[in-house]
């Protein structure tokens, strides 16, 4: 595959259909009449693993050949992809190697390995998770599945988008966060093909503003991994394969800070009763900063995932 297109996102739909969750849609009326919209929230804080990323790891794998399968497969993640990794290598009968920062969240790093998977920690400020996880891959003959630039794993992350736009119909907007770019790249490949003329947006931490530069250069910049709450989002450069999907297909970024973020889970929780991680809750601190101009009348927003301690939502929020 050398490109990403509707039809893939719809076979990726038909592998993972009866294993992942189909994740409900929330709506607000308090949250429509603050930003003056009507507002679909795609809650994939409800998905397995308490992400979206199960979605592209499941595809992916799912895709293996026996030999592969045989062999296992190795991964590289702050947490999230780590533990879809972890319970799709489970469920297809194979092993997996996880790669993760030693400041992962310990709730993270605890249920990748209650998924049975390997972890192997490093350090995300001074090693290269990408040359050390190649390294474990051909030392042990394992298949790497990256955390987004792979167009399998983009496929699945795009059911996300294909999902709410079936269930509610065409939107005007969707906001998604961007981490490496594999859920805004398949989200905006199923998006503008199933919904003309959508504004897809992207949504960054300030800290972290790695897409938003290279789309200003036209072209990849790495900014050194950022330090923000959102350790999802938490990526120095966009991915060699998604970044061109993302110059094509999405009309711009907003970029929250911290404390934006925090107001967002804390919105969620209160009006919503629902628990969103920081990098879960980045898209909806976008809209409710009011900042993005012109919001057309149907919006959908992507809540990316819910792994978060209460020890550290208590510290982001409650001790506060």
């Amino acid at each position: 595959m050398t490109e990403l297109t509707l039809a893939d996102v719809q076979a990726a739909a038909e592998r993972i259909a009866g294993v992942a969750h189909r994740t409900p849609v929330l709506t607000s009326r308090t949250l429509d009449e603050r930003v003056g919209a009507e507002v679909f929230l795609k809650a994939e804080n409800f998905q397995r693993i308490g992400a979206f990323k199960f979605r592209g790891a499941f595809n992916a794998i799912s895709r293996l050949s026996p030999e592969q399968l045989a062999a296992g497969v190795v991964a590289y993640s702050s947490g999230n992809h780590a533990q879809a990794v972890a319970l799709a290598a489970k469920l297809a009968g194979t092993t997996a190697v996880n790669l993760m920062p030693t400041d992962s969240p310990p709730t993270k790093l605890a249920a990748t390995r209650g998924y049975g998977a390997e972890v192997v920690t490093f350090d995300r400020y001074s090693q290269d998770r990408a040359v050390l996880a190649n390294q474990l891959a051909e030392e042990r003959r394992l298949t790497l599945i990256p955390p987004y630039d792979h167009y399998d794993v983009m496929a699945g992350q795009g059911t996300v988008a294909l999902e709410l736009i079936e269930d509610v119909g065409p939107l005007g907007a969707l906001l998604v966060p961007i981490g490496g770019g594999g859920l805004i790249a398949g989200c905006a490949t199923a998006a503008t093909a199933l919904s003309p003329g959508i504004r897809v947006i992207g949504v960054e931490p300030a800290a972290g503003d790695d897409t938003a530069r290279s789309l200003a250069a036209g072209e990849r910049v790495e900014i050194g991994v950022p330090r923000t709450i959102a350790d999802g989002q938490a990526i120095a450069s966009p991915g060699e394969l998604t970044f061109p999907i993302v110059q094509r297909l999405v009309d711009g970024i907003e970029l929250v800070t911290d404390d934006e973020i925090r107001a967002a889970m804390k919105f969620a929780f209160e009006r919503l009763k629902i628990v969103v991680e920081p990098s879960g809750a980045s898209a909806l601190a976008a809209l409710l900063t009011g900042r993005i101009r012109d919001l057309p009348d149907r919006v959908g927003v992507v809540l990316s995932g819910g792994n978060v301690g209460l020890e550290r939502w208590l510290e982001l929020l409650g001790r506060r």
